[in-house]
């Protein structure tokens, strides 16, 4: 497996972004070339995962493990992920895609709110990289713990989601019908990229997306470079460590935790943090 070293702090910095929208003339698309082109001139590295240029396997299942014959026996994908992983018989495309990851000092998924969430290859992206041994399973070392949700082998690296979406932003504020969108991302925010340890940044959103003026999308181009550049000066989301002190050995937030229930309880203050 590739080293799980994090990165040396630098000048130039390595982001990764994945990128999953079908159409790469979209202003998906536009956002992406700007975003390769705007961290370039600054002297950052920029590699991406165009999922749907690349045609990547968006299935996890049996054809990921050619070597082994279910016939007689049923398919426990998360089992088999792991034990490719600790043998070294990964496919190819599995293996890059960690790399990818491993290389990067900062972590971009870029994609379109499709169903209020991402769309499907980039899921099954997660779902198939993801692999048990490299994001899930990880046991730390001698404690009966595991790393996950703050700790794990991607730590020490940043990640942001950049969402575009035809809705308005007061639909996705605090009252609005489609709820926060901050609730809506929490689910890959925290239990995807915080999960395997990746220190997450607030979201970059740009809403009422369709019909944008040319001059309304530079400005938006702007924008979004101008939150990759910052990416690391930028505080994480104060999620809480799962070994950390503030859950029990269920899991489950201690009494004297304050913050309520719900998402927003596994945020802490920062007079908590």
């Amino acid at each position: 497996m590739p080293s799980t070293a994090s990165p040396a702090p630098a000048a130039s910095r390595h982001y990764h972004i994945v990128f999953a929208h079908p159409e790469p003339r979209s202003l998906n698309g536009f956002l992406r070339d700007r975003a390769i082109a705007g961290l370039g001139e600054k002297g950052h590295v920029v590699t991406q995962s165009d999922l749907y240029a690349m045609q990547f396997k968006a299935t996890a299942d049996a054809e990921d493990f050619p070597s082994r014959d279910f016939a007689d026996e049923r398919l426990i994908y998360h089992r088999e992920s792991g034990m490719a992983q600790a043998s070294g018989a990964q496919l190819e495309d599995i293996a890059t895609e960690q790399a990818r990851l491993l290389a990067a000092d900062a972590v971009i998924l870029q994609f379109p709110l499709w169903w209020f969430s991402m769309p499907a290859i980039l899921k099954g992206w997660v779902d198939r990289v993801f692999a048990t041994g490299f994001a899930i399973g990880v046991p730390k070392e001698g404690t009966g713990q595991w790393l996950r949700y703050g700790e794990g082998l991607l730590a020490g690296r940043r990640a942001m989601l950049a969402v575009t979406t035809g809705g308005r932003e007061a639909q996705f504020g605090a009252r609005g019908i489609h709820g926060p969108i901050d609730d809506l991302l929490f689910p890959i925010n925290h239990g995807i990229l915080h999960y395997i340890g990746l220190d997450v940044v607030a979201p970059w959103v740009a809403f009422q997306t369709t019909r944008l003026t040319a001059e309304a999308a530079d400005m938006l181009a702007a924008d979004y470079v101008g939150r990759l550049l910052s990416i690391f000066d930028a505080a994480p989301i104060g999620y809480r460590s799962e070994n950390g002190g503030d859950y029990d050995d269920r899991q489950v937030l201690k009494p004297d935790i304050p913050g309520g229930t719900g998402f927003a309880a596994h945020i802490a203050r920062p007079d908590q943090r």
